[in-house]
């Protein structure tokens, strides 16, 4: 089986994956539709991060592509539906960079709240200006969360314990951690909270959910951080507030458009304004978060082609399976409705199939059926579950 990593993907991920008996292709930059659709030539499984797209023109392309592992927290640049109705499963990272995310964002509020980018630069230009003036603790000043998910609410624990009074605002009606305090709008949190963070998902819905009326309803002089997606913000809006002064202070980790490799130009609005702290996406760019995202995707993939095990999955029915496969497994996936592991078992028993055991999971259109048989399966039974109707995709694991 062959496997294409892109865009510098931990060397942890190429060890795990040639170990466990892989051909591994590895490419430092993302890649365009054409050039993608091009080098998944003879490709079973596909590792990217957060700037190639896998379209739906790219998987028809590529039909035997049966996985593909997002190594970073986002999936929206992978068309899930279009992956799911192809019978390719796909995987991510959803907790590994959570911590390195939270400390970017605390360590730029702290810079910020202290105009240590300032005071940087005019170091650097040979400036002594050793004053207190704008410069504040971020201890007892109000924190306010949008977005509370696993960065989002362990952010909240964080910036308590440095002493921030915490606020957050979700769509879904999340538990609040320690003394933070849920907002029933995002107005309400852009009224009452000094520093701004988001940390929402990139769902479509959120596109330009933050522009020129959130930055407005904002308090005057208050801080903004997106570590989160870039085409979240209008960006436009924010320079004008950071120009006004109404905001006194951004950092962006994430943009709209962002350079295909290390090593090419970036342009941004943003550029060249005081106390704003421009970052190139790395907010779970540290060793220890690469290394376990490598570690826990390559392990994802790994278990999928080995045993068919699809736990945590984004887009198909998630089924876990701790154990080997015995003499043959089938692996079903279908539409999911009625009578379909009826037909399935019919067509087992007339070919005289022994049926060990057996685990079935559905999730929205589609069901996931995983049979161990003794011994072979027998004759044309493959065939006929691939000419079932409802049959996405049908793969027999033999030992």
């Amino acid at each position: 089986m062959k496997v294409l990593l892109l865009e510098n993907i931990h060397e942890c991920a190429t060890a795990a994956l040639t170990d466990a008996g892989f051909e591994v292709e590895t490419r430092s930059g993302a890649l365009d539709e054409a050039e993608l659709i091009t080098a998944l030539e003879g490709v079973e499984m596909l590792g990217i991060r957060s700037k190639t797209q896998v379209t739906r023109e790219v998987l028809q392309a590529r039909p035997e592509l049966r996985a593909i592992g997002a190594f970073c927290i986002g999936t929206n640049q992978v068309d899930l539906d279009a992956a799911a109705a192809h019978g390719t499963v796909v995987f991510n990272a959803p907790f590994s960079n959570t911590r390195s995310v939270v400390e970017l964002a605390m360590a730029e509020i702290i810079a910020m709240a202290r105009h240590l980018t300032d005071k940087n630069s005019a170091l650097h230009a040979g400036v002594w200006d050793k004053s207190a003036k704008g410069a504040h603790e971020v201890r007892g000043r109000s924190l306010g969360i949008v977005g509370y998910g696993n960065i989002g609410s362990q952010l909240s624990v964080i910036a308590e314990a440095f002493g921030m009074h915490v606020s957050y605002y979700d769509v879904d009606d999340k538990l609040p951690l320690g003394n933070a305090r849920r907002c029933d709008s995002l107005e309400e949190l852009l009224e009452t909270c000094e520093t701004v963070s988001l940390h929402v998902d990139g769902r479509d819905g959120n596109a330009g959910v933050f522009g020129a009326e959130q930055f407005a309803r904002m308090r005057p002089r208050s801080l903004f951080l997106n570590l989160c997606r870039g085409f979240v913000v209008d960006l436009e809006a924010l320079r004008e507030h950071l120009v006004s002064g109404h905001i006194a202070g951004a950092a962006v980790d994430v943009f709209p458009e962002e350079p295909k490799k290390a090593g090419d130009p970036f342009v941004s609005i943003l550029q060249g304004l005081p106390n704003v702290i421009l970052t190139p996406h790395v907010g779970g760019s540290t060793e220890e978060a690469q290394y376990d995202i490598g570690r826990y995707v390559s392990g994802k993939l790994r278990d999928y082609a080995h045993t068919g095990a699809t736990t945590m999955s984004v887009n198909v029915p998630s089924v876990a399976l701790t154990q080997s496969p015995g003499d043959t497994r089938i692996l079903h996936l279908h539409r999911n409705v009625p009578g379909v592991l009826a037909r399935v078992n019919t067509l087992l028993s007339e070919g005289g199939a022994n049926i060990d055991s057996q685990q079935l999971s559905t999730r929205g259109e589609y069901g996931y059926a995983v049979t161990d048989l003794a011994g072979s399966l027998p004759g044309d039974v493959e065939q006929r579950l691939r000419e079932l109707d409802e049959t996405v995709e049908v793969r027999v694991i033999t030992s």
